[in-house]
């Protein structure tokens, strides 16, 4: 058997199964698999829909549902009706999924489905994810985790089956961009989308992430992308300003997986 009946075969073995489906490359695999697995009677997509979802990554999500006939579901989430979501501490992540699962949750029992999987892998278990601790309280699933496939080994699945987001960069939701302890509101993560997409829209590829520190913004992208920033530093600042950012910087070290997790004495983030 390949690495991919595996998969299929593990989903199977789940029976119904519900899967939070975001549109990143984790998910789309599942998404995929799960389809050819277990067909539209044994297997619901669900997107979860608030205003920390972006747009772009929306579009991708039900672009690829169509194309490989994935059985969808949209459902909304509330959880910036949660005061704790919104005061944006490092924990933040785990009351967005709380909201999320118990959701999906609700789904699957007016399905009468038996189980809610997530896109987790083996190396997002080393990583700091509040959000593990919400699906682990939820009995929540993760396919490829329990199978210990890594990234690259998803990424290498999602290739041969097709996905067309398999070599994407990572692109978790808008909140993740601004800074703990500023609060989170549909005001800043909407900043930060026409922020993103302006600056995709100028040519920057690869991982980006415009991180909102409550009176400006922080650019993190590759240090490839730095002469055409540079280039183009009058017009970003003015964009930017104009999408209500107080000031614009451009971070010389390039984008860095959870660089607000770490604060200089001043309180900075870096």
């Amino acid at each position: 058997m390949t690495p991919i009946d595996d998969l299929r075969a593990h989903l199977t073995a789940l029976g119904r199964v519900v899967l939070g489906y975001s549109g990143g490359v984790d998910s789309a695999l599942l998404a995929v698999a799960a389809t050819e697995a277990l067909g539209p009677a044994r297997f619901r997509a669900v997107i979860g829909r608030s205003a920390s979802y972006p747009a772009a990554q929306y579009a991708q999500a039900v672009a690829l549902a169509e194309r490989f006939g994935v059985p969808l579901l949209e459902v909304d989430t509330g959880e910036l009706a949660d005061q704790r979501y919104r005061a944006n501490t490092p924990d933040r992540c785990y009351f967005c999924k709380s909201e999320l699962w118990d959701v999906l949750h609700r789904v699957r029992e007016e399905l009468g489905f038996d189980v809610v999987v997530d896109g987790t892998n083996a190396d997002d278990l080393g990583e700091h994810r509040p959000g593990l601790r919400a699906a682990g309280e939820r009995a929540v699933r993760a396919p490829l985790a329990e199978l210990g496939w890594t990234k690259a080994q998803v990424r290498a699945a999602a290739q041969a089956l097709g996905v067309p987001q398999w070599d994407a960069p990572a692109a978790p939701c808008l909140a993740s961009r601004v800074r703990y302890g500023v609060e989170v509101t549909e005001e800043r993560l909407a900043q930060v989308e026409e922020a993103e997409a302006y600056l995709r829209a100028l040519g920057v590829t690869g991982d980006l992430r415009v991180r909102h520190l409550g009176d400006g913004a922080r650019i993190e992208s590759r240090p490839e992308m730095h002469p055409l920033l540079t280039a183009h530093w009058d017009e970003v600042v003015a964009r930017l300003q104009g999408a209500g950012f107080g000031r614009v910087e451009l971070d010389p070290r390039g984008y860095r997986r959870g660089s607000l997790l770490v604060l200089d004495a001043g309180g900075a983030a870096r």
